[in-house]
């Protein structure tokens, strides 16, 4: 085994994760601490080529080689967007001895972004290999010794180099690489070495005019599960991201989640045979089950979403088996074209290496967050005035925690999200049922998607995470 073991001394770390910390829209501090992140301060503990001092660099070469570990880190951590300040400017040519304070001295805006309190202030970062040669383990224990801290220079680290694991001070849970998994971590690979002596080489010629940001060949993603909740209570699964060729209008969501349905439920019957009563909703008995959801994914919550469908999803329930889920998938793959009533639109499995359309991307619909807001008004599940209980009462058929608070409204609570007509919301031949925008505030962040209301199963009640500067700092 080798594994490398960060302590964070006080206990707080402020890393930039995406470089937004100097435009003030940073709300999430870096956690936990990436794997590029580490590699970043081993190579700066002693540096490369003519400026190593106590080592030859070669350890850096094998180091970038190693495959993502698995991450043993505190999930519960409070992020804290810190406010920003004025310090006083440098400008060049100052006399020396220049007064830090005198008055005719101007100042610069500060933006420090994020600071993270952990509970737990160890991360060790495993891989389950055979241990390197010792002249390799013995240069990374000096470079590890030399490096100081972990993001930002007040949040200073010991650093250890381990070939077995320590028997205390190890968090319990662990981020684990996963294809399928609901997050990303940078991860170094090889050339990087490469790459950043040559962004050191541009700096020392150019100076601070060169950033990471001009250097996207140091991004290497991949995806993490992520500890939590979810892993021992199954809340079900959306098994298929899909993508429309052209975008569709929002308005049409009830007859394009109708046909999704109906496409999943031929092409099913088509190479499996006949469909479950999971997927079609009939042969249930008495109360409290629960069926596939038919999700249209809109875009909205940006400064200019129009709310049209850019992409679908297929979401099984906890009750459902492996091999259900299996068959449903290969279903839904194999659709390629919806038409139905004013609509006709082809359809494609979505490529995991797709970020556009931010609408059918499933890291806009399965993020963590406290906050969620129907893009899609949620029906009624019985008639009656709106209060706190009977929203708890649908997040518990939704299988989600209870809300602390909420709001709602008759039109929308976020821009972009449908303001429907009750004849594009009420099914023809069924009595009309209420409907309403609403948003959640729970205690602690949920995993999505978050759907709600009576209408979940056809796309309605879909909700989408808001960002908020107070509550993204809780």
């Amino acid at each position: 085994m080798f594994a490398v073991s960060v302590e964070f001394l006080f206990g707080t770390i402020r890393g930039d994760p995406d470089g937004l910390a100097n435009t003030g829209q940073l709300r999430y501090g870096e956690w936990p601490p990436s794997v590029a992140r580490l590699f970043a301060a081993l190579v700066s503990a002693d540096g490369t080529r003519k400026q190593c001092r106590v080592t030859d660099g070669s350890e850096l070469l094998w180091f970038e080689r190693l495959p993502p570990p698995v991450i043993h880190a505190d999930p519960d951590v409070f992020h804290q967007a810190l406010c920003p300040r004025y310090v006083v400017r440098h400008p060049k040519g100052l006399p020396k001895g220049t007064h830090q304070e005198y008055v005719a001295r101007s100042g610069a805006l500060s933006r420090p972004g994020v600071r993270v309190a952990l509970r737990q202030p160890n991360v060790v970062y495993q891989w389950d290999i055979e241990q390197p040669p010792d002249a390799t383990l013995d240069a990374l224990r000096l470079r590890a010794a030399r490096v100081g801290y972990l993001g930002a220079s007040d949040s200073p680290v010991r650093v250890r180099i381990l070939t077995r694991m320590l028997r205390s001070g190890i968090p319990e849970r662990a981020f684990v690489p996963d294809e399928r998994g609901d997050m990303v971590i940078a991860v170094p690979r090889p050339g990087d070495v490469l790459t950043l002596d040559s962004m050191y080489d541009q700096w020392c010629e150019r100076g601070a005019s060169v950033m990471r940001q001009q250097f996207p060949s140091l991004r290497h993603e991949v995806r993490y599960r992520a500890p939590g909740p979810a892993e021992a209570v199954d809340r079900g699964e959306v098994i298929a991201w899909l993508r429309l060729a052209n975008a569709v209008s929002g308005r049409r969501v009830s007859v394009l989640t109708r046909c999704f349905k109906d496409a999943v439920l031929s092409q099913y019957q088509r190479i499996h045979g006949d469909p479950p009563n999971v997927l079609h909703g009939h042969g249930f008995g008495g109360q409290g089950y629960e069926i596939a959801r038919f999700l249209a994914l809109p875009d909205v919550g940006y400064e200019h979403s129009r709310g049209r469908i850019h992409g679908l999803a297929l979401w099984m329930p906890p009750e459902s088996d492996a091999a259900t889920r299996r068959k449903a998938c290969d279903a839904a793959f194999a659709i390629r074209r919806l038409i139905g009533k004013g609509l006709d639109v082809v359809v494609a499995p979505r490529d995991d290496e797709e970020r556009r359309p931010v609408a059918a991307n499933p890291r806009r619909w399965i993020r963590r967050s406290r906050r969620w807001a129907t893009a899609f008004p949620a029906i009624h599940e019985r008639y009656g005035s709106l209060d706190l209980s009977e929203l708890a009462r649908w997040c518990q058929h939704a299988g989600l925690p209870e809300p602390v608070a909420f709001r709602s409204a008759r039109t929308p609570l976020v821009s972009g999200a449908l303001d429907l007509a009750p004849v594009e919301v009420n099914r023809p031949g069924r009595p009309g049922l209420p409907y309403s925008h609403v948003e959640l505030r729970f205690a602690d962040a949920v995993h999505g998607p978050v759907v709600i209301g009576s209408g979940r199963q056809r796309g309605f009640g879909l909700c989408v995470p808001v960002d908020d500067p107070v509550e993204d700092g809780q």
